[in-house]
């Protein structure tokens, strides 16, 4: 294949996702929105931020929505990465942008889930407490959300849930600690 059939390749693809797109927004505005899953995916779009933001601690604000942010990046380019593989899909959508995929989980439920582990028993182990947060998405979370059908599996085994789980909750504990959160808050202390 030449480099421009390469680019002609590629337009066509766009052509496609432009009439994918269509078609998804087409099943939101006219099958999901304002049926209780829509209304129930945007409750878990909203409210983890509003309890997160009352329950809080207030000091490690800026720490966690850094571990909270690091969480969003890293679960959005896994999922982009399973969902162009067919890995799994997101059978309910919320919004016609973003379509493909599970905006509650991705943007709220997991950054906001993982960063009240984060401020629960700081000095405890990670590879525990991450063990637990990852059983809990994977076993529990994820199943739940198979059941309403707001996550199809196909054939990925929640074992390989744990694990990505598992890996966001020791990425963001190590960002959360990094040694520059903990000089800002000597200097803090310190009045300068």
């Amino acid at each position: 294949m030449s480099f421009k059939e390469g680019i002609d390749q590629v337009e066509k693809s766009y052509q496609k996702l432009i009439e994918m797109d269509k078609i998804m927004s087409d099943a939101v505005v006219n099958g999901f929105m304002f049926t209780w899953q829509w209304w129930f995916g945007i409750a878990l779009f909203i409210f983890p931020w509003i309890i997160w933001l009352l329950f809080r601690k207030k000091a490690s604000t800026g720490r966690l929505l850094f571990a909270g942010f690091i969480t969003i990046l890293l679960s959005l380019m896994i999922d982009l990465i399973a969902l162009s593989r067919g890995l799994w899909s997101y059978p309910m959508v919320f919004s016609p942008i973003g379509a493909l995929l599970f905006l509650p989980y991705h943007f709220s439920l997991t950054p906001v889930a993982l960063m009240f582990t984060l401020q629960i028993k700081p000095h405890a182990n990670a590879l525990i407490k991450g063990a637990i947060f990852g059983a809990i998405g994977a076993f529990i979370a994820m199943k739940i959300f198979e059941e309403i059908d707001f996550y199809d599996p196909k054939k990925w085994l929640s074992i390989y849930d744990f694990f990505i789980y598992l890996f966001l909750y020791l990425v963001a504990n190590w960002f959360s600690n990094m040694d520059s959160f903990k000089k800002g808050a000597a200097v803090i202390k310190e009045g300068r």
